[in-house]
């Protein structure tokens, strides 16, 4: 087995001559910029932001930028505003990539046939939905909510949104209605986007209940577009079929044209849950997802025309939006509707790949494990060939997970691990064709990325443990929170701790070579399998119930890719701990919510743990139980009652007892 750092893999001559990178950085020496490797890339991508992100628009001849009086006002951070006066539109430079003949979608559920849409098709049906959207007033800046599956619908319905200017956001259907309501009613969507049911792992669940509570939460609601799920079951308000939906703008499709969008008008709201309050409504921009998208999959993905991507992942996750922007290279992108292993399949993701011809493939570290602990082995029962570059993804990568890959995928398949934030929608640290892959690290810090691990001095260091920063913007940054117009909750969230500075809450090392480590997150948000949870939601949920009265939940990550998630809580007087009432807390954290906030475990203390100030010890009660020393990780005279501490210091000494290392 491998050891963390031992060198993996090395890129053939030829991968490397044709890669997109590589042809980048000959483009950029015949306009007289020339770099000996890809740090040194790198480093001027972000010492000359202006002339790296401007490089962009010229290499990938976007249109739309002549009007732009600057690529950046300022460095400043928050308030940075990118290429004043460009007209982009997201979906339009999408649209434009591919041969109207060859595959841009192929879509595949549980059960049933494969469904696939070549360029043309789907340039056809974006066209539609616009239209259908247009018909039933949406106009700019208006925001449409979906509650749909995986689907293709979902995607049309997603581009033809954008092709408008309307504002995107989405949700998953296995959230329970509390959560998306949570979302939802932030943004005062105009339309919702729902369906009936969906199916997960031979399953269908029927979603009309929480449909119905949606939208009566919702009082601007105009109209529900009804997308038919497994259950073929009707909903109930105002709704439109998608089918009727879909004809009225097939009929003017023909005089479709692209909204005129600023390159920082809102393009997407997407969710981030914090500690406290609702989930965080992130607004991100047109052009500043085009040019992070542009760069991240053509860069340090090496995804072409002739590429074919997949990441196993819900509409409810950005992911889902990455995986889209894979459509930017022209190559075709991969949508699974269910569960990624099936009682009856564990092995589906497999099958998938070999029916769609998957090029590039992308799931978590805690799918390799599980798939490990399986003994399922893809390049003996499924047809994997055509895969030759992975991602893994959503929680930290262990030697293990890139040992298995390689024995049962292929040695010559480039393994990547990639690291950013639903922030951002793009990541901070990930792949890079030219580089070596070694056990265990992500191979680069990305370009015009300033990365960086802040000791507690705010100072930047080297194979040492820090706060994950970045120094100078980046045009994916939020434009905003929803209805946050004075930037007050913005500025709480990343530039509190270091003035003019994004700390992003994960803790991170790069060491000499300039190989990455995500070790975790250093505040208190939940990040379970690839997925943010805020504590708030689970407090919320748990402390309304009768027998309990208080509450406290960590989620610690394990070095096999999995998670501990243990929950805390104080019952009222004279009740206790039942399996009827642990049954009941993760039924209805489940029904509430979904199914990941359900903890692993449930034990009952005497107290909650608390500070001077009133705040819950999550953050300490993390670092103890995964093994940190207790009196550095919290002050003692700092808390309201030291006493509470105990049960806590016992479990993680029971922890320690079984375990060699979980992750802080």
């Amino acid at each position: 087995m491998s050891e963390m750092g031992d060198l993996l893999w090395q890129p053939s001559e030829r991968r490397v001559e044709q890669s997109n990178l590589a042809n980048y950085m000959a483009w950029l020496s015949r306009q007289g910029r020339t770099f000996p490797d890809y740090e040194a890339l790198r480093q001027w991508s972000c010492s000359d932001l202006d002339g790296f992100w401007h490089s962009l628009v010229r290499y990938f001849e976007l249109d739309g930028f002549e009007a732009c009086d600057c690529v950046l006002d300022t460095e400043k951070m928050p308030g940075s505003k990118w290429f004043n006066g460009a007209k982009v539109n997201f979906a339009r430079h999408m649209l434009a990539q591919g041969e109207p003949n060859r595959l841009a979608i192929f879509a595949r559920s549980e059960t049933g046939p494969a469904r696939k849409y070549t360029w043309r098709e789907l340039n056809q049906a974006v066209r539609a939905a616009a239209q259908g959207f247009r018909a039933l007033g949406v106009r700019k800046g208006d925001r449409i909510a979906s509650y749909l599956p995986n689907l293709p619908e979902t995607a049309i319905a997603y581009l033809g949104a954008l092709s408008i200017g309307a504002v995107w956001s989405s949700c998953s259907p296995e959230f329970g209605h509390a959560s998306v309501v949570d979302r939802f009613s932030q943004i005062s969507p105009k339309l919702l986007l729902a369906t009936d049911s969906y199916r997960f792992a031979n399953k269908v669940f029927d979603r009309r209940d929480e449909v119905t509570a949606v939208a009566n939460a919702l009082p601007g609601l105009a109209r529900i577009i009804h997308v038919a799920g497994p259950a073929g079951e009707q909903l109930d308000g105002k709704i439109l079929g998608w089918a009727e939906f879909m004809a009225a703008g097939v009929n003017d499709a023909v005089n479709f044209n692209f909204e005129e969008t600023d390159f920082s008008d809102p393009l997407w709201i997407v969710y981030s849950s914090g500690t406290t309050g609702l989930p965080k409504p992130f607004v991100h921009s047109h052009g500043g997802v085009l040019l992070e998208a542009l760069k991240f999959m053509h860069f340090h993905m090496d995804l072409k025309p002739s590429s074919t991507l997949f990441y196993f992942t819900t509409t409810g996750w950005v992911m889902w939006n990455i995986l889209m922007n894979g459509l930017l290279t022209g190559g075709s992108v991969v949508l699974y509707d269910g569960a990624p292993m099936l009682p009856d399949e564990p092995g589906i993701l497999w099958q998938l790949a070999g029916e769609a011809g998957i090029t590039f493939f992308g799931a978590s570290p805690t799918f390799v494990g599980e798939q490990a602990k399986r003994n399922i082995v893809p390049n003996r029962n499924y047809d994997v060939s055509a895969i030759d570059s992975m991602l893994l993804g959503g929680s930290p990568v262990m030697p293990e997970h890139m040992d298995w890959c390689f024995a049962n995928l292929g040695k010559d398949i480039w393994i990547t691990s990639q690291s950013g934030g639903t922030d951002v929608a793009s990541a901070f640290v990930g792949g890079c064709p030219l580089l070596p892959v070694r056990a265990g690290e992500i191979q680069c810090r990305c370009l015009g990325v300033d990365a960086h691990a802040f000791d507690i001095e705010g100072k930047s260091v080297t194979d040492e443990i820090g706060e994950l920063v970045v120094r100078k913007p980046m045009p994916s940054m939020p434009l905003k929170f929803w209805n946050d117009e004075d930037f007050s909750r913005y500025r709480e969230s990343y530039f509190e701790e270091y003035p003019g500075v994004w700390r992003h809450g994960d803790y991170f090392k790069v060491n000499a070579h300039g190989g990455c480590f995500i070790l975790g997150r250093s505040d208190s948000t939940l990040n379970r399998y690839g997925v943010r949870i805020g504590t708030a939601e689970i407090y919320r949920t748990v402390e309304a119930i009768d027998e309990i009265d208080d509450s406290l939940i960590v989620n610690i990550d394990l070095p096999d890719g999995g998670f501990y998630m243990p929950l805390f809580v104080k019952l009222a007087s004279g009740e206790m701990l039942t399996d009827t009432l642990k049954a009941k807390v993760n039924s209805t954290l489940k029904t509430i919510y979904s199914p990941r906030h359900v903890p692993e475990v449930i034990f009952q203390v005497d107290d909650i743990p608390y500070t001077l100030t009133g705040k819950k010890l999550e953050v300490p009660v993390r670092k103890i139980l995964a093994g940190a020393d207790p009196e550095k990780a919290v002050s003692r005279d700092a808390m309201a009652n030291p006493t509470a501490l105990q049960p806590f210091l016992k479990l993680a000494a029971e922890l320690t007892a079984t375990r060699s290392k979980i992750a802080l």
